[in-house]
């Protein structure tokens, strides 16, 4: 039966070669092409266009915000820069004037220290001044009153006039004082 097959294929292929389709075949086709081309050029093509150029305004849109943001940002950090330059600066200047304002409390301290360890000092030559002019009031009253006991023991009368016993110890005491200022 192959073999039928195969001899009625060569009689056919002889009149009718199989790789060339009919002419109707062919003009059906064209027409159904021409009619899918045309509907393709004038809905599908536009259509596909539009879409193409709004995707490439898009990104041609969202380049130049891109770009438009690197150029906001460089001048951020450029300006932030500035400000941080800036700042350094100043926190410089403060330190110098901290440094400058401390030297001086120093100094005013200083002074002030000076000055009250002076005013301390001449108030204790005072108050030891004081106390020595007191002491030695006292000490006179009593060597005086000492030496006129002992004057009226040894003469045997007590002295009872003041004026006379006063003027008796202090030219004792201006001897003894005497007498120490020759020794120093």
């Amino acid at each position: 039966m192959l073999n039928a097959l195969v001899a009625y294929a060569a009689e056919e292929g002889a009149a009718h070669n199989p790789l060339i389709p009919a002419w109707y075949d062919i003009i059906w086709s064209s027409v159904c092409f021409i009619v899918i081309l045309f509907i393709f050029w004038k809905v599908a093509l536009p259509r596909m266009k539009k879409l193409l150029d709004e995707r490439s305004a898009a990104i041609e849109g969202n380049i130049a915000k891109a770009d438009e943001a690197q150029r906001k940002a460089e001048a951020a950090l450029e300006e932030y820069t500035s400000q941080l330059a800036e700042a350094r600066k100043e926190a410089g200047e403060i330190r110098d004037a901290a440094r400058e304002d401390g030297k001086k409390i120093v100094a005013e301290a200083k002074e002030t220290a000076t000055a009250e360890a002076a005013r301390l000092t001449a108030t204790a030559h005072s108050q030891i001044e004081a106390e020595r002019q007191t002491a030695l009031v006292s000490l006179r009253s009593e060597v005086g009153t000492l030496a006129l006991d002992l004057a009226g023991g040894v003469i045997g009368e007590t002295l009872s006039d003041d004026k006379k016993a006063q003027a008796v110890v202090d030219r004792f005491l201006a001897e003894l004082e005497a007498s120490e200022g020759a020794k120093a």
